[in-house]
C-alpha cells in the first residue's frame, strides 16, 4: 500500500513540473555549457578623423611586405604642392624681331613746285612703292629702291609724275615695335604733259625722315614717312614736299 503511494505521489510530482513547463515557455532547465571555444577576435570601430573633402589631395603611403612604401598615384596632388602657388613660366616681353626684309605700300601727297617764275604749284597725289633689304651683319644698315606716281591737274591736262630711286636707309629700334629712320635716295623722274619750257625727264633726288609703329602682328607695321623732294626741270630746281601713308610688310 506505501509502494503504490508513493509511486502516485512521484507521478503527481513530474506531471506538476511539466506543466508548469508549457506555462512558462521562457522556462528552460539549466544546461551545461560545452568546453569553451577560442575568444573571437573584438573589432573596434576606426574613430581616426577624417579630413574635409577639400583637403583629401593625398593619400597615404602603402607598404609592401619588404617594408619599401608604394609611390603615390601620378594625379594625385599633396597638400604642400597645393599650398605653394604655380609659378608661371619666365617670359620676355618688348622684344621685337628685327627682318631683313621690308616691302611697303602706301598713299603719298606732294606739293610740287614746277615753276617758280611765274610760281607754279602742283598738288599731286598718288602711291608710294619701296624695299628695303637690311644687311644680316649690320642690322641698322639697308639698300632701298622706291618707285613714286603722282597724278594732279595742269592748265586743263592730267598732270603725272613718275619717280624712281635707290639709296641706303638707316634704322634704329625703340621700345614697343617703334622703329626710326632715316634714308637718302637718288634716280630719276618723268613729267607728263610735255611743256614748252623744255625737257620732261630730270635727275631726282630725296631725304626724309619715317617712324615704323608696329602693329598686333609683328610682321605688319605702320609708317608716316616726311619727305623732300628734289628734281632739276627747265633748267631750274625743283625743292617739293612729300607726305606718304601705309603699311609695311616684314619677312
Amino acid at each position: 500500500m506505501r509502494y503504490a503511494v508513493g509511486l502516485l505521489g512521484a507521478i503527481l510530482v513530474v506531471f506538476t513540473l511539466n506543466l508548469h513547463a508549457q506555462l512558462n515557455p521562457n522556462y528552460s532547465l539549466p544546461q551545461i555549457s560545452a568546453a569553451p571555444t577560442e575568444a573571437a577576435p573584438i573589432v573596434t570601430p576606426d574613430v581616426t578623423p577624417q579630413a574635409p573633402p577639400m583637403f583629401a589631395l593625398a593619400t597615404a603611403p602603402e607598404f609592401g611586405a619588404s617594408g619599401e612604401s608604394r609611390s603615390a598615384a601620378p594625379n594625385s596632388i599633396s597638400l604642400s604642392d597645393a599650398s605653394s602657388p604655380q609659378q608661371p613660366p619666365p617670359s620676355v616681353y618688348g622684344v621685337f624681331q628685327q627682318y631683313n626684309w621690308q616691302i611697303y605700300g602706301g598713299y603719298s601727297f606732294i606739293r610740287f613746285y614746277l615753276i617758280s617764275k611765274p610760281n607754279t604749284i602742283l598738288t599731286m597725289n598718288g602711291l608710294d612703292f619701296g624695299a628695303v633689304y637690311f644687311v644680316p651683319k649690320f642690322t641698322w644698315l639697308g639698300v632701298e629702291g622706291q618707285f613714286i606716281g603722282e597724278y594732279g591737274g595742269y592748265i586743263g591736262y592730267t598732270a603725272k609724275l613718275a619717280v624712281g630711286m635707290g639709296g641706303l636707309r638707316f634704322r634704329g629700334s625703340a621700345p614697343r615695335g617703334i622703329e626710326f629712320w632715316g634714308h637718302g635716295l637718288i634716280g630719276g623722274t618723268k613729267f607728263v604733259p610735255r611743256t614748252a619750257y623744255g625737257n620732261t625727264s630730270a635727275l631726282a633726288y630725296e631725304a626724309g625722315l619715317g617712324v615704323d609703329v608696329g602693329a598686333h602682328h609683328r610682321r605688319i607695321a605702320y609708317r608716316l614717312e616726311l619727305d623732300m623732294l628734289g628734281t632739276r626741270y627747265f633748267s631750274t630746281y625743283q625743292y617739293s614736299p612729300r607726305v606718304s601713308v601705309g603699311i609695311v610688310f616684314k619677312f
